[in-house]
């Protein structure tokens, strides 16, 4: 057996533990790419991969100050001052903390915009006393979303630039993305007040886990320093400091927190959410294994090869989101775009038709990242903390995906037409 089928074999046993959570999600992640270890698809090194992996980093880290945030005080702090403004009440807090979201990930990154974010969310909670899941989970929805609406929102967006300026053509502007990403971000604003929300799991003891866990009594010395390191986290992770990635830069704040006795070695190491870290470190191996064997290819190849000789424009448009959009549920988006947008290049050259309706339908498939909890960083950060199942990253985002298809093909065509 080839490995490009055993990859897909094993991809396929995944997502079935995934939805049944017949074992744990952490553990199914790990027995996956281990078992693509023993059969050869991948080498020692690669299957461990994952837990060197630069964002898996990041998230240790963020773990970390987050829990400082939480034990100083800061984020209650915070929380109660969100709350006097805002009030109470799910659906204001949640609008609030999803625009939020969404205009910090249209300029940074998602990851870090997340990982910023939720100590105050789990703060604010704390303080209004309601369950953290829905606001949790519509953060994550925004942040995915807000992605798509600049250049630099999304690293697919940045690689439709780079491909279609390698071709000779002129690339999206800087905004461009907007004209699909802007509608796709604020309806999913509407879909998780009135329909999302309602779909999630009302996990009132959970208060988002560690608002009751934590009593937040640290000093006010403890919270401005906090507030410092916090500062320079966060200035890190958007604008960036020369010489450090985001991840080092995340590791500085954490021992930082340890290092001025804001938190002690031992709560460091609890707050760190060990289920997170090995569900996306072992699936980072298998989105490699898909890219490493061409099963990824194949998917794209064989589903391509159904529209014909040919296909109509919406057609062909509709099959690349289709095929980008499943992909990216398991794979990178990045590894999705990088698969799919030379390939719908040379079908658009091909059919003689116009590349930017392509790619761009492309670019914001592989961010409709909303059906798996492992399809992108702000998924898989949300779901413990959370208290999330895979099931539900199904009901919320397999909505959400169809909502983004259907933007998608009515959009694409009026701004990029297919034939100018």
């Amino acid at each position: 057996m080839d490995h490009a089928t055993i990859t897909l074999i094993v991809l396929g046993v995944v997502a079935f533990l995934f939805v049944t959570e017949l074992i744990p999600v952490a553990v199914t992640s790990i027995l996956g790419t281990l078992t693509l270890g023993v059969c050869g698809v991948l080498t020692p090194k690669e299957t461990f991969s994952g837990l060197s992996n630069d964002t898996v980093v990041l998230f240790a880290g963020m773990f970390v100050v987050g829990t400082a945030m939480l034990e100083s005080g800061l984020a209650q702090a915070i929380g109660r001052m969100v709350v006097k403004r805002v009030g109470t009440s799910e659906v204001p807090l949640m609008i609030s903390f999803m625009l939020l979201t969404i205009i910090m990930s249209a300029f940074a990154s998602n990851t870090g915009t997340i990982a910023c974010l939720m100590p105050m969310v789990i703060g604010v909670c704390a303080s209004a006393k309601i369950p953290a899941t829905a606001i949790l989970m519509a953060m994550a929805v925004a942040a995915n979303a807000g992605g798509m609406m600049t250049m630099v929102g999304t690293p697919p967006n940045m690689f439709a630039v780079s491909a279609l300026q390698e071709r000779g053509l002129e690339p999206f502007g800087f905004f461009e993305f907007a004209f699909v990403g802007a509608p796709v971000a604020f309806i999913s604003v509407f879909f998780m007040v009135f329909v999302g929300r309602k779909l999630l799991p009302k996990n009132d003891s959970d208060l988002g886990v560690l608002g009751n866990e934590l009593t937040g009594s640290g000093s006010p010395r403890q919270r401005w320093t906090v507030l410092g390191i916090l500062i320079f986290v966060i200035y890190g992770l958007i604008f960036g400091i020369p010489g450090l990635s985001q991840a080092m830069i995340a590791i500085i704040g954490a021992l930082a927190c340890v290092v001025t006795k804001c938190i002690t070695e031992k709560q460091a190491y609890k707050g760190v959410d060990w289920v997170t870290i090995f569900l996306f470190a072992g699936m980072l191996p298998i989105a490699g294994a898909l890219e490493k064997t061409g099963a990824g290819k194949m998917i794209a190849e064989s589903v391509i090869g159904l529209m014909g000789d040919n296909p109509s424009d919406t057609v062909m448009m509709s099959v690349l989101f289709i095929i980008s959009c499943g992909l990216t549920q398991f794979m990178s988006n990045t590894g999705t775009a990088a698969l799919l947008i030379p390939i719908g290049i040379s079908i658009s050259e091909e059919l003689q038709v116009s590349p930017y309706a392509v790619v761009m339908a492309i670019s914001i498939a592989t961010s409709c990242a909303f059906a798996t909890p492992v399809a992108t960083p702000p998924n898989v950060m949300v779901m413990n903390p959370a208290g999330l199942h895979f099931i539900d990253y199904i009901k919320v985002g397999t909505p959400l995906c169809i909502i983004g298809y259907i933007i998608s093909v009515f959009i694409i065509p009026l701004v990029w037409p297919f034939n100018p």
